[in-house]
């Protein structure tokens, strides 16, 4: 079975609580996500469900809609495309970076829901900035010391190339706090890595040598 078809029939498309006229298509008890999987070195369907991080770029899209109107946003390490959505509802022309194949069918499926447009991209996190981007939006990125060892080096030179860089994190192990700056922080309740996060708060970050105000 396609992805798409799979996502529609085994899923739920689901309002994202707190977030009024999102919705996505998230994962139950009866979803047999395990069915997607084609052998041990399978990813996690990370884009079944909400998570602290993006939750709270969502979050502070919806407050601050003036970060993104107009302007060029990418969701990188999108998902369901959660903060893609919330970016393109606020004036935005989003773009997402997945490189899961059934997060790439979740994130069409959710942005016809919802009634927006997002164009999947390619990003090379050993390359340089995109281009034409003027802000990149990474939500949960850090969630193991391999990605984090990657991500940071890369929003870091996105950041210097002068794009704007907001990171949603419940603030995990492998977050390089040493080298970001809290701007802000958000309740998100009890969603899909709450078990990891016991404060069930997504915060925002921006790295530190980012001059600009966020």
């Amino acid at each position: 079975m396609k992805a798409q078809a799979f996502i529609r029939e085994n899923l739920r498309l689901e309002p994202v609580p707190g977030l009024s006229g999102i919705r996505l298509y998230t994962a139950h008890s009866g979803s047999r996500l395990s069915q997607l999987a084609t052998g041990a070195d399978a990813p996690a369907p990370y884009w079944a469900y909400p998570w602290a991080g993006g939750l709270a770029l969502a979050h502070h899209i919806r407050t601050n809609p003036g970060l993104v109107r107009n302007k060029r946003v990418l969701d990188l390490g999108a998902g369901s495309g959660l903060v893609a959505i919330a970016a393109a509802q606020a004036g935005a022309t989003a773009f997402a970076a997945e490189i899961d194949p059934h997060g790439q069918a979740a994130i069409g499926l959710n942005a016809d829901a919802n009634g927006v447009t997002i164009k999947l991209i390619p990003v090379d996190l050993a390359g340089p900035p995109p281009t034409n981007i003027d802000l990149i939006a990474a939500g949960d990125v850090f969630y193991n010391a391999d990605v984090a060892a990657v991500m940071l080096p890369f929003l870091e030179r996105c950041s210097a190339a002068g794009v704007s860089v907001l990171i949603g994190d419940p603030a995990r192990r492998d977050l390089p706090l040493d080298r970001l700056r809290e701007i802000a922080s958000y309740p998100v309740g009890d969603v899909g890595d709450a078990r990891k996060s016991t404060e069930r708060i997504g915060r925002i970050y921006t790295p530190i040598s980012q001059q600009t105000s966020s």
